[in-house]
């Protein structure tokens, strides 16, 4: 199995974003996770479509922009015309999932639906086969820095269960509290794509923390190629 690395700049320092980003593509980062929060969804408030055009011009990088909003129909457009390569949404935070799902497709972006810890992956289980990535939520969402829930361990092996059975080639990605201490049990579940935001940014080298995530894949057994 093939494991990414995708660094979430929240907690990254805004005030060198650019330098920030630059360290993680030379630590051989896949992607850049971007959380999208409305302070409505969750108790927090992040970022919109202008910075996300910014960093746009920033990488090369895909940008993984996860939508942590209420009514995210509405910002789809703005979030893919900035430069979204995926676009995940909350299956907490949608009314028609399906509709959602084939909105995302039309502006030519990948397909994320996220769950949160306290969420059924049986929620999911009808589109599956329309989704490019489940993203399994490993702390509440909202904010930065939490500790790991450790019962999310046995979901994640439980939808990789699904997604084989299913015979579908959706990616699990996973979100919160993860660093190299805990990354290998994840991965060891079914995982594929690591988000980690204070492991890496809360660094003095953020890139050479990429680049130990990506070692300890290979060590462990996972193709973990640098992008």
């Amino acid at each position: 199995m093939t494991v990414q690395i995708a660094p979430s700049i929240l907690s990254a320092d805004f005030t060198r974003l650019g330098d920030e980003i630059r360290s993680v593509e030379a630590g051989g980062a896949h992607m850049i996770h971007v959380d999208v929060m409305d302070g409505h969804f969750v108790p927090n408030i992040t970022i919109g479509p202008p910075v996300v055009r910014s960093i746009r011009d920033a990488t090369q990088l895909p940008l993984d922009v996860h939508l942590m909003i209420s009514e995210a129909d509405r910002f789809i457009p703005a979030f893919a015309e900035a430069g979204a390569n995926s676009i995940t949404v909350h299956v907490e935070a949608l009314r028609h999932l399906d509709r959602t799902v084939a909105l995302i497709r039309s502006f030519g972006a990948r397909v994320g639906v996220a769950l949160n810890p306290a969420t059924s992956i049986t929620e999911i289980e009808h589109v599956m086969d329309l989704v490019d990535m489940i993203l399994v939520m490993t702390v509440n969402p909202g904010f930065g820095g939490q500790k790991f829930i450790p019962y999310t361990i046995e979901k994640i092996r439980r939808l990789r269960e699904m997604i084989d059975q299913v015979g579908v080639a959706c990616v699990i990605e996973v979100d919160g509290g993860i660093d190299l201490a805990n990354m290998g049990d994840v991965l060891g579940a079914g995982a594929g794509v690591i988000v980690a935001g204070t492991a890496i940014f809360n660094a003095s080298d953020p890139g050479a923390v990429v680049q130990e995530m990506l070692e300890k894949a290979s060590v462990l057994g996972y193709d973990s190629k640098y992008a």
